[in-house]
């Protein structure tokens, strides 16, 4: 799949669904009470100047002007996702841009630090990616991403992965996401055969499981919102809806709480650019 056409499908699943990621991880917790996107911030607490590279409806932006005095800014492709953005009350402060990573519309030296939150893996052309950060950095600045992991305990990940491959392989090759992003981006050994050249250290690479556990439909709407489901056919995804959710029933009706378990794991990983 080219980098247009990876974008042009990027573009339209977040034409309709713009908050999807923020919905999915925004309430969403590791064992120490943080999200994945305060997690990021953590990483980058001492950063004065910090853009947000595919920076969706704003959710991590808003977290980051938390902190006085900060410049911020986002680059995303999606309008739709960046009208939500510009509406958050904290970020009028922000410049908040439709745009590409692999041309980003900075100065050279620009920010302190870079974070990126479940974008950098879904990005073609991945090499000028990283040359376009590391162009916009100046020397000693961060770069944070937070990478998808897969499942990790919780049955009902597991449950709707197995459901979801089952309708994918059934349905027609025009209604499959193709391959999205460089695998490279996945691993700690892959991310740093990419960010060496550019003059970034080895990468911190921390795995951190993540409860999306709650009642049956908030889990449904969580990992519902991944790529694969948005081309299939709607009587599809009324299908595998109903079948998940009279699973993810009894598996609720079994647990002491009442609440489906489900769990991922995320990888959180910095660098610095020499």
């Amino acid at each position: 799949m080219t980098t247009s056409a990876q974008e042009s499908f990027l573009r339209s699943f977040h034409a309709g669904l713009p908050a999807v990621t923020a919905d999915a991880f925004g309430g969403a917790r590791a064992a120490d009470g943080r999200s994945s996107y305060e997690m990021l911030c953590d990483r980058v607490a001492e950063s004065g100047r910090v853009l947000d590279l595919g920076c969706g409806d704003g959710l991590l932006l808003e977290l980051l002007a938390r902190t006085e005095g900060r410049r911020l800014a986002g680059v995303d492709l999606s309008p739709e996702a960046l009208a939500l953005a510009r509406r958050r009350p904290g970020l009028g402060g922000a410049t908040v841009l439709e745009g590409r990573a692999q041309d980003l519309p900075f100065a050279d030296d620009s920010f302190d630090a870079c974070v990126s939150h479940m974008a950098l893996m879904l990005m073609g052309d991945v090499e000028q990616v990283i040359a376009e950060v590391a162009r916009v950095l100046a020397p000693g600045a961060t770069l944070a991403c937070v990478i998808g992991g897969g499942p990790v305990g919780g049955e009902a990940y597991e449950l709707f992965l197995g459901l979801l491959r089952a309708a994918i392989k059934d349905a027609p090759a025009a209604q499959r996401v193709p391959a999205l992003g460089d695998r490279r981006t996945r691993s700690r050994e892959g991310l740093d055969s990419l960010l060496g050249p550019a003059g970034f250290t080895p990468v911190d690479w921390e795995t951190v499981a993540i409860d999306l556990s709650g009642p049956p439909e908030q889990v449904w709407a969580a990992l519902s919102g991944v790529y694969d489901v948005g081309p299939l056919d709607p009587r599809t995804v009324t299908s595998l809806r109903e079948t998940f959710l009279a699973r993810a029933d009894a598996l609720a009706l079994a647990m002491p709480d009442g609440l489906v378990p489900c769990g991922m794991k995320v990888h959180v990983v910095t660098a610095r650019l020499r």
